[in-house]
């Protein structure tokens, strides 16, 4: 679960960079609204993306999981029916 731990320190990073950028270099209102829409913007996608990432890769897992118990019944059973004889 990295990813997760990942996602958690970059929307931080953003949330501590943007409140630095109003405070250390105050800019006009308008201006500040642009880089608090282009920050949200941002981070939204990332975001977005990671979580779409997270999702194929839970996928991927769920069917290679599902694949692996459907070979494990497999070859129990065969197992069973050699012991029946």
């Amino acid at each position: 679960m990295d990813d997760d731990n990942n996602i958690t320190w970059f929307l931080a990073g953003a949330a501590i960079g943007a409140a630095a950028g109003l405070l250390f270099a105050p800019k006009s209102g308008r201006d500040t609204r642009r880089l608090v829409s282009r920050t949200t913007h941002d981070s939204r996608e990332a975001l977005e993306k990671s979580g779409q990432e997270l999702m194929d890769k839970g996928k991927e897992l769920y069917d290679r999981g599902k694949k692996i118990a459907e070979d494990a019944s497999d070859l129990f059973e065969r197992g069973r029916k050699l012991v029946q004889g």
